[in-house]
């Protein structure tokens, strides 16, 4: 059964058709840059692009965004147009794509796809998914089960948010070194388990496909560090995931 999952970031949006059977892309992604100002419209505009590059129509697609997401409606917006906050973007999606919509958290969606088909598949206790890139999202899950919107890029690091310290944009941005960059990520990592205790860290992000330059530098932690295995199609096969589960008669239920 394939079903469209689209991933849209501070920096990128792409799309493809997922297998839900094998948890894989079903064809090659199509990606476009986001759009500056990235305000819902052209965000949207974007979207169908992505969505249309493969022909798809009629059938259910999940999409993730960057903030925290309620019942289909935009909450924060800390990388995109401000214009998101309060928005019932599900429904601008799906009035955009003539198709129904289900909308999450990125690192939500990302997480769900490691949970059911990756790094943490049959992990129990708490599982915290971290995903680096233009911010740092999070998805938490305990025995299973997620708590969502946790937002932990956020949280403060050496007096500013975590996100604008230890993301892969504030490596790019500093030009910093594995070697340095690895050390913000660590304070991070340590920070987060002071307050959560997690049995395991998965690494996703596009940086995931870097996973030996920088993990082997980490150190200090207790919990088991390791990197998704879905790297960065992650959010894409779990927004279709969501996608699935909405529908009238769900692949699985999340």
């Amino acid at each position: 059964m394939d079903v469209f999952g689209v991933d849209i970031g501070g920096s990128g949006i792409k799309g493809a058709p997922v297998d839900l059977a094998r948890g894989e892309l079903a064809e090659e992604r199509f990606k476009v840059l986001t759009p500056h100002p990235a305000t819902p419209d052209a965000v949207a505009d974007c979207v169908r692009e992505v969505v249309e590059h493969f022909g798809w129509s009629g059938g259910p697609i999940g999409a993730t965004f960057p903030g925290v997401v309620v019942g289909g409606t935009t909450r924060t917006a800390a990388n995109v147009s401000k214009a998101w906050v309060n928005r019932d973007a599900a429904a601008l999606l799906g009035e955009r794509l003539g198709a129904p919509v289900t909308l999450l958290n990125d690192a939500d969606a990302a997480g769900i796809a490691e949970m059911h088909y990756g790094a943490g598949r049959g992990r129990k206790g708490t599982v915290i998914v971290l995903t680096f890139g233009t911010g740092i999202g999070s998805a938490v899950f305990i025995d299973g089960r997620l708590v969502p919107n946790t937002e932990l890029g956020h949280l403060e690091l050496s007096g500013h948010d975590a996100e604008k310290r230890a993301s892969t944009r504030a490596k790019e941005d500093k030009d910093l070194s594995w070697e340095r960059w690895a050390k913000r990520v660590e304070k991070y990592l340590l920070h987060v388990e002071g307050l959560f205790s997690p049995e395991l860290f998965v690494i996703g992000g596009g940086v995931s496909r870097k996973a030996d330059k920088f993990l082997p530098l980490v150190k200090g932690v207790s919990a088991e560090i390791v990197p998704a295995r879905l790297e960065n199609s992650a959010g894409i096969v779990g927004a279709a995931m969501a996608a699935s589960a909405a529908g009238s008669a769900p692949a699985f239920a999340l």
